[in-house]
């Protein structure tokens, strides 16, 4: 692209340019600091809940369908374009053209902040909700709002706040900077010019130091020394594929199908469809002994350092807490359930059929069902790959994936995602 003359403001000696830069720092920090707070106050939410359920186990029956049902209240009411997980929105604002007013419903500072508070409310009333979604949504509503106070050029609004936000996000979330790139490109932006790629990677790089000082980690999670696939080994990775695979893409379809259904749900049938939802998640719950309520990081932590050995059931329950959460419409992310689904799935492919190590099988269907739900076969190898510190399982994570990806694709012509975000996209013809 040629440069403009809006960009030429950016020059080195530019005072606007300057302010500019500092105003994308500051912003990219702050977005850092928004997703440590979301993961802090998740973590309290999730123990205060676990320790008052193990009191008072038939309480759940009264916090989930009412807790559900006031966070949904309060999203529709106080922050519509809250709701679900933000990709979708994400999405959509990307598609937006030349009308920051309509982009404001997916991307803004207000939504920003109803998604830390719901997506924490939603927590606390059962729900099995991930952090993934909301935090990238938070992220580009951050870097939107600041962009648009500081006028930036309509090239970087346009797109590319929200594509460094939104990866800026995910890589704070997840201590993983190479899969907040690959992630804006396979799923969000499919390609990168070169001055947004810049603006990726510089958002990466502060929202990332950011939340490693105040999380004081920088491996998201450890795993147990994992050995190299030999012999007959080698066979685990197209069983782990094809199995998450097929589970993770079977799991997009059932959200997708019944999704499409509760869509025509209003008023008060809709909040009598949410209730029920949460009487499902606190069912669960009872059956799983507390294993199915918050993000499923625990449990995920318990396996890859402890290897724990989970009840065959739990990724079941765990993926049927989560589809039930979803279809609630509570603000709400898959990744980290899914990752923890994922990983009960392989401990039980080694119980059912040990061709290779629990850590290696194990990571790999976890990369498999994440692949195999939103056919983003580089960013679920990248990320298992960077948050587990495995990259001696480098080539396996990435043929599982891979596979994976293959076998969700032969049921589902759409990925998840872009499923989801048609309905966004529909509304914004008329504005077209």
């Amino acid at each position: 692209m040629e440069p403009t003359s809006s960009d030429s403001t950016l020059s080195l000696l530019s005072a606007v340019g300057w302010k500019q830069r500092l105003v994308f720092w500051s912003g990219a920090i702050l977005v850092g600091l928004f997703v440590s707070i979301l993961t802090l106050l998740s973590e309290a939410v999730v123990e205060e809940l676990h320790n008052f359920v193990q009191q008072w186990p038939q309480a759940i029956y009264l916090i989930s369908p009412f807790g559900l049902v006031l966070t949904v209240w309060l999203t529709e009411r106080w922050f519509p374009g809250a709701e679900r997980s933000g990709v979708p929105q994400v999405k959509a604002a990307l598609a937006v053209s030349r009308d920051l007013k309509i982009r404001r419903r997916f991307v803004s500072f207000d939504l920003a902040v109803g998604k830390v508070i719901l997506t924490n409310l939603g927590l606390m009333s059962g729900a099995s909700a991930g952090l993934g979604g909301p935090a990238i949504q938070i992220g580009a509503s951050i870097m939107t709002a600041l962009g648009k106070a500081a006028r930036f050029p309509p090239h970087y609004l346009e797109r590319g706040f929200i594509l460094a936000g939104s990866a800026a996000g995910f890589a704070a979330l997840f201590s993983a900077p190479l899969t907040g790139i690959i992630f804006a490109i396979e799923e969000l932006g499919r390609s990168l010019e070169e001055k947004i790629g810049s603006l990726v990677l510089t958002a990466i790089i502060f929202a990332g130091m950011t939340a490693y000082i105040l999380l004081n980690h920088y491996i998201f999670l450890g795993a147990e020394q994992v050995v190299l696939l030999k012999g007959r080994a080698w066979l685990a990775i197209p069983v782990c594929g094809i199995v998450g695979g097929f589970a993770g893409g079977l799991f997009s379809f059932l959200l997708i199908t019944l999704g499409r259904g509760c869509s025509a749900f209003s008023g008060l049938r809709r909040l009598l469809l949410v209730s029920a939802m949460g009487v499902v998640i606190a069912w669960l719950s009872t059956i799983s002994q507390g294993q199915t309520l918050g993000t499923g990081y625990p449990m995920l932590k318990q396996i890859l350092i402890d290897g724990a050995q989970v009840s065959l059931w739990y990724p079941l329950l765990k993926a049927a807490a989560t589809l039930a959460t979803a279809l609630s419409g509570i603000p709400a992310g898959l990744f980290v359930p899914s990752l923890s689904v994922g990983a009960g799935l392989g401990v039980d492919l080694h119980t059912w059929l040990p061709i290779g190590s629990l850590p290696a099988m194990v990571l790999l269907t976890m990369c498999a069902y994440f692949a195999g739900m939103l056919q983003t076969p580089m960013t679920a190898f990248v990320l298992v790959m960077e948050m587990t510190d495995t990259h001696e399982l480098l080539l396996p994570l990435m043929a599982s994936a891979f596979i994976a990806a293959g076998v969700a694709r032969t049921f589902n012509a759409k990925p998840l995602y872009e499923a989801l975000t048609e309905s966004y996209v529909r509304n914004l013809e008329p504005h077209r």
